[in-house]
């Protein structure tokens, strides 16, 4: 596998703080990978997204994106190679119309108007928004809002899309709207899309190829989401969410009931649970 992203012994400490925001991390993320990190408030998971997009610059240590060092000299390198979606996506919003906020970031980097008009309309395609193209972006939902957030930083072709809790302020059926179109982003893009989700969603985080755990401003566990999610007791020390089928399992342990010790979805508990009672 070929990494895009290295860090090695980063440490972030903002202005007037005692206590840095991140601690000698050190950590590779391949080409094509969808890397969920996850951790509580405050743990330095949106100040490792920032990193990584040179609107911080490391205290210590070295950022790499697709090996260009992360410094002020390569800034707007890097910015072009990482896009970001944040979870307001109202505070991203600056055109009068759908079509119009697509195509803002391309104007700055000064895009041919022809070329222009091919990447928002193959965008927002993408994102199954070419309808709403016309649309303003106020009228819009909290999900499309999202979509169109989500095109606007795919106009500019970047090779890793970060989402900085992009789902946290939508309803259940919206996040998995969410989820579902990173889905099909990556199947599409393969290795041309490496993605990073910053979430407390256990459903997204599920979703990714890797999860890594930040507690503190360090780095505690990699592994896959089986490896990272079966272990409860872990998870509710760093203060993270133990997921559903989880605390389920759990609960049926205690009434005697053998349970496979191997992480399940929600839906794949369901499937073990008929399986189980008709065979009964």
């Amino acid at each position: 596998m070929t990494p895009i992203i290295s860090l090695s012994h980063v440490t972030y400490a903002y202005p007037n703080s005692d206590v840095p925001a991140l601690r000698d991390l050190s950590l590779t993320i391949n080409k094509g990978e969808w890397v969920a990190i996850i951790g509580h408030n405050g743990s330095g998971k949106s100040t490792f997204a920032k990193l990584l997009n040179y609107l911080l610059a490391p205290t210590e240590g070295e950022i790499k994106v697709n090996d260009v060092v992360a410094t002020e000299e390569n800034m707007w390198t890097i910015r072009d190679m990482v896009g970001m979606v944040f979870q307001n996506p109202d505070n991203q919003f600056v055109g009068a119309t759908v079509a119009d906020d697509v195509a803002f970031g391309m104007e700055n980097r000064g895009v041919p108007r022809d070329e222009m008009i091919k990447r928002v309309d193959a965008a927002l395609a993408e994102v199954q928004m070419a309808p709403f193209a016309d649309r303003e972006p106020a009228r819009l939902s909290g999900g499309q809002k999202q979509r169109v957030a989500i095109a606007s930083v795919l106009a500019l072709q970047p090779k890793i899309l970060i989402l900085d809790e992009a789902t946290a302020m939508l309803d259940p059926t919206g996040r998995r709207e969410m989820i579902a179109l990173v889905h099909e982003l990556k199947a599409r893009m393969g290795d041309d899309l490496t993605v990073i989700s910053i979430t407390h969603d256990i459903d997204e985080a599920a979703s990714a190829d890797r999860v890594m755990v930040i507690n503190d401003g360090e780095l505690m566990e990699t592994g896959v989401p089986e490896e990272i999610f079966a272990n409860a007791d872990q998870l509710r020390r760093f203060g993270l969410a133990v997921p559903f089928a989880e605390q389920l399992k759990e609960q049926l342990r205690v009434r005697g009931i053998s349970v496979p010790n191997e992480y399940l979805t929600t839906e794949g508990l369901v499937t073990w649970l008929w399986q189980s009672i008709s065979t009964k």
